[in-house]
Parts: C-alpha cells; structure tokens; sequence
C-alpha cells in the first residue's frame, strides 16, 4: 500500500514537471477492454470533466452521454496577451466547424483563458476577447452565432504550470463545453 501511494505521489510530481522535457514512465498494465477515445491528461485532477480533444466532437455529438462535455482544442494557443487565431491553429477550426455543421442543432459554449500574467481584469476580459476569437472564425466558417455562447475563465483553472513559457503556452487556450445536442 504504501509502495502504491510513493507511485502515485511521484507520478502527480511528474505530472507537474516542465512539459518540454519528456519524462520516462513505466508502461501500464494492459488494459482488459480497449478504450472508445482518448482522453487528454489534464494535471488538473479538480476537473468535473476529462478533457477530450476535439476530435471525439463528432462521435459525442453522435452518442448518447450526459451534457455537458467538455473539449479541448487540440491545436488552438494563443500568443502572449493577444486573442487572434493563428494560422496554424485555422485547421483545427475548419474541423470544429465541419463537425458542428453535421450536427445542427448542437450549442456550444466556449470558454476563454489566460496564463497567469497580468492583472485579473486584464486576463478575464483577454479570455473573453480569445472566445470571442473562436466564436467569429466558426461563424464564418457557416456556424449560427446563436449557437455559440461565449465565457471567460480568466487566469482560473490553469492546466499546466505558470511557472514556465510551455506551460503558460499551455495555459492560453479555449475549451469547447457541448451544451445541448
């Protein structure tokens, strides 16, 4: 017993090491069935809900689990204090919005964040400006603006540390919450 909770205790501090340098760990026990999607490890163990990438947007909107659900975009920063869509992250909303035109009647909220720079107004309202970003891109890819609600999480609920430029990248993103099929 012990032993297993100096594991899990040295996996969380591992979990919250520098992501720019991979960490070897030992391979899991195979799993007796095989998982339907892959979930994206958040350090954040508080989370209600498991992050997925937005990959798996098509095949929840197409299933039958509980509402909400809660995305992540897989390819989707924003550089430091700005809230403009890169053009590398423009694939990952040509795929959302494909994905939200197949199925209609879905609605969306997107929430903004920020890394732990600057003050909390600032971050909020930059948040807001970064979910809002999203919101226009997929409204010009054919999304009804009514479908998309947008909030802002400000600097809160960080999935990675602040204390490094990685994980501050990590930081700056949107998360897509399926509020309604």
């Amino acid at each position: 017993m012990l032993l297993g909770l100096g594991l899990l205790a040295l996996l969380f501090a591992l979990s919250r090491c520098n992501r720019e340098e991979p960490v070897a760990v030992a391979p899991a026990p195979a799993p007796t069935a095989a998982p339907t999607e892959v979930v994206a490890a958040t350090p954040n163990a508080a989370r209600s809900n498991a992050l997925v990438g937005t990959s798996g947007l098509g095949a929840y909107l197409g299933g039958t689990e509980a509402l909400p659900r809660t995305f992540t975009f897989e390819k989707l920063n924003f550089d430091t204090a700005k809230s403009d869509i890169r053009a590398a992250d423009a694939a990952e909303i040509d795929q959302v919005a494909t994905t939200l035109k197949q199925y209609g009647t879905a609605k969306i909220r997107i929430a903004g964040y920020a890394d732990s720079r600057g003050s909390d107004p600032v971050n909020m309202a930059l948040g807001k400006a970064r979910a809002n970003s999203v919101k226009n891109a997929l409204v010009a890819k054919g999304i009804d603006a009514g479908r998309i609600e947008t909030v802002s999480g400000g600097e809160s609920d960080p999935v990675d540390t602040n204390a490094s430029a990685g994980g501050r990248f990590e930081n700056r993103r949107t998360e897509l919450v399926v509020t309604a099929r």
